[in-house]
């Protein structure tokens, strides 16, 4: 298992479209994906538990991964937040 501290840089955060975005980038691993803030864990595969986390611009959370290829599909899960946009 590995994790990683992002800080939301997108305008909307983690909301509707964003949210939406990431929950398919995710699916397509394997392996169990979590964002976790404010010791709240969600499933990143799920749209409901991501969006249930309310995670607005400037909020910092961890994404943690866990499976075969979790230090790569970490990297890859880390960029694509940080390039979301509305």
């Amino acid at each position: 298992m590995v994790e990683k501290n992002v800080v939301i840089k997108n305008e909307t955060g983690l909301h509707a479209r964003p949210a939406a975005s990431l929950v398919q980038f995710v699916k397509k691993f394997d392996e169990s994906i979590e964002i976790i803030m404010d010791n709240k864990v969600a499933d990143a595969k799920s749209i409901f538990n991501v969006m249930s986390l309310g995670i607005s611009k400037g909020t910092e959370i961890t994404v943690r991964v866990d499976g075969e290829n979790e230090e790569k599909i970490l990297d890859e899960v880390v960029n694509f937040i940080n390039n979301l946009s509305d």
